[in-house]
């Protein structure tokens, strides 16, 4: 990935907060039959490993675990969100016209090395931890135990674990960090105003810490 200085997020609790955040993530893979990519939701344990692990799982039917090794290297890519940015949104432009159209986004790279793990205490904990993470807001969480066993148990048969340890992690936050301050408020008060709350506050939350 192409990433300008001024863009770079190379903090990793950062980039683990992005992940954890938005946790739907690409998985990019070369193998035999050619580039792939999944798009399947990942639990972080960022405790696990130099720079954190990831844990998902895939449908038995998919190829994919078969066609990657233990130890091959793939590209998890998560997304927080991206937005067009008209050049009307800066102060700036409507002084000198010197401003264009761009696109700004927040996005974290997770480099590793995948361990296929086809056993049912592994993807019980997976599917558990996933379940419990975003089944957390609700007014009564739903468990596994809420369905039954023998139900659960076929599910479970039905899956295949895949554990990605992170060997290197890159961001990049394309947030107008170079623009002017009141440039980059005025594009982040646009965007909330039209929906993107999250990239508009991130990118005031740029602004300001520009000031300091």
């Amino acid at each position: 990935m192409y990433i300008p200085a001024h863009f770079a997020d190379q903090d990793t609790a950062s980039l683990h907060q992005l992940i954890t955040a938005h946790p739907f993530g690409v998985l990019v893979s070369h193998t035999a039959s050619g580039l792939d990519a999944n798009h399947l939701p990942c639990h972080l344990d960022p405790a696990q490993g130099a720079l954190g692990t990831l844990h998902l799982h895939v449908a038995r039917a998919n190829p994919l675990w078969r066609e990657l090794a233990d130890g091959d290297q793939v590209l998890v890519v998560f997304s927080a969100g991206d937005a067009y940015i008209s050049p009307s949104w800066y102060p700036s432009k409507h002084e000198a016209h010197r401003q264009v159209p761009t696109w700004n986004y927040s996005v974290a790279h997770a480099h590793g090395r995948v361990t296929i793990r086809d056993d049912e205490r592994y993807l019980r904990g997976v599917v558990a931890r996933l379940t419990r993470t975003h089944e957390a807001g609700e007014a009564k969480p739903w468990k596994m135990s809420d369905a039954p066993a023998d139900y659960t148990d076929t599910l479970l048969k039905a899956i295949v674990g895949i554990e990605i340890e992170i060997t290197r992690l890159e961001g990049k936050r394309k947030l107008s960090q170079n623009k002017e301050v009141r440039d980059i408020e005025g594009a982040g008060r646009a965007l909330a105003e039209r929906g993107h709350v999250q990239l508009g506050e991130a990118m005031l939350q740029e602004a300001a810490r520009k000031q300091q």
